[in-house]
């Protein structure tokens, strides 16, 4: 039922009353999880080095976790840690070992899919706060009441759901129980990611972490009685995609999504790079806070999905939100990812000993094309690039790559080598975490 305060707008209801939603970011790394942070995240979701739906994933060892969780904690921040997969019976010693290793780490709630896991989590660490993974597939407030009179504190909602279902389990549960869904990233093309299909053709099980993707595989057709003439499963002249999922991207309906009582906007994207992670975030979070400013006349930016567009994606959906997977299943038309731009490195602290080189090379000094910062490389980088800089709550910032130095002041044409130490004259001011970027 809508609050008397509610306002329409463009047809909408808007309730200022509205608690804004938590920005929840993959860490699939150390690295990943400090650009998640850095870049906006409310909370971020990472793994242990098992019994995670991304076991390919460079994931955190114990020591690790204990670390990620300080590292996140100070800075006022949530960590998450899935325990989404579907273990045998002969996996619970070792996933019993490893929960009492962590139980007392301070991680704010353990993401769990199987009823086994939740009853175990409940025993070993009954202070635990319990998320039910999109793997439980729920989708009707039956459902959530359930697992929710189970213990669990939060829902991770099916990928497969309307706003308008999400509304009526939102209406249909306790305000107490929060509800999760994913806003951007990879889909599965099976029901909430419930797939057999790699296990089947590879024999690494997908329930279990190790999904080697054969969804994104290309097929072909044979005739009984002609096996040397195949034929391909074609979809589109460009080739065949009768199983690959689109991307999903949001960004359009943040509205919607606020209004639809979601409490936690979910980022998929584990696998993905530090750059990717820190990108995303960074979008969402520009319009999160810019609708929370003055939701009665948010403006959506078109620059964000330009930033969006800028990493490593597929072809980009609303996901299920706005249309059934019945009438569209949302199956890329095109191979493989689009790639738009190229990370070309991060801003890092700068030490003393190098100031001194550089101010004794005579280059330290501001000019015309702006100061030096210090950078680590990631992709090559040439004098003569365009190139844009990317800071938390800013679009990128375009320039053109000038003048390049080695930290003892010699001068480069390019930085080619993977994780060198460089120095860059930009006409802005960069802080540390920034990102540089190719340009248009």
């Amino acid at each position: 039922m809508r609050k008397c305060c509610d306002r329409k707008v463009n047809g909408m209801s808007v309730n200022k009353n509205i608690k804004k939603p938590e920005l929840l970011s993959p860490a699939g790394n150390f690295e990943k999880l400090k650009a998640a942070l850095l870049y906006g995240a409310d909370a971020v979701y990472c793994a242990g080095q098992s019994f995670g739906m991304r076991s390919a994933a460079d994931n955190f060892t114990v020591e690790e976790l204990r670390e990620a969780v300080e590292y996140t904690h100070a800075r006022g921040k949530k960590i998450y840690l899935t325990l989404n997969t579907m273990p045998h019976g002969d996996e619970y010693a070792e996933l019993e070992k490893f929960i009492l290793e962590i139980k007392d780490f301070g991680i704010d709630a353990f993401i769990v899919a199987d009823l086994g896991v939740m009853s175990l989590v409940q025993r070993l660490a009954p202070h635990m706060e319990i998320h039910i993974s999109t793997q439980a597939s729920i989708v009707s407030p039956e459902a959530a009441r359930a697992y929710a009179s189970l213990g669990a504190k939060r829902l991770v909602l099916a990928r497969e759901l309307s706003f308008h279902e999400i509304e009526a389990i939102r209406l249909g549960i306790s305000p107490e129980t929060e509800l999760e869904a994913f806003i951007h990233g990879s889909m599965c093309v099976s029901y909430s990611g419930r797939c057999m299909l790699s296990q089947m053709m590879t024999g690494r099980d997908g329930n279990r972490g190790k999904c080697t993707q054969p969804c994104r595989w290309n097929y072909v057709v044979y005739e009984e009685k002609r096996p040397d003439m195949p034929i391909p499963v074609e979809q589109t002249p460009l080739g065949t995609f009768i199983m690959s999922s689109k991307d999903m991207c949001t960004i359009e309906h943040i509205p919607e999504l606020i209004r639809s009582g979601i409490n936690s906007f979910k980022i998929e994207g584990r696998m993905k790079s530090a750059y990717y992670t820190a990108v995303v975030t960074n979008a969402y979070r520009m319009a999160i806070d810019k609708y929370f400013e003055d939701p009665e006349n948010y403006v959506y930016n078109p620059d964000w999905y330009r930033e969006l567009d800028s990493v490593s994606h597929r072809e980009y959906c609303t996901g299920y939100y706005l249309d059934s997977p019945m009438e569209n299943h949302q199956l890329a038309t095109q191979n493989g990812y689009i790639r738009e731009k190229a990370y070309f490195a991060t801003a890092t602290d700068y030490n003393e000993t190098e100031v001194e080189k550089l101010s004794e090379a005579g280059i330290l000094h501001e000019n015309e094309n702006g100061r030096l910062y210090r950078f680590i490389q990631r992709n090559k980088v040439c004098v003569g690039d365009s190139a844009e800089v990317i800071s938390p709550a800013k679009i990128g910032q375009p320039f053109a790559v000038s003048e390049l130095y080695l930290p003892d002041g010699t001068p480069l044409e390019s930085a080619p080598h993977p994780s060198m130490i460089f120095w860059c004259r930009v006409p802005f001011e960069v802080r540390e975490g920034d990102i540089m970027r190719s340009g248009n």
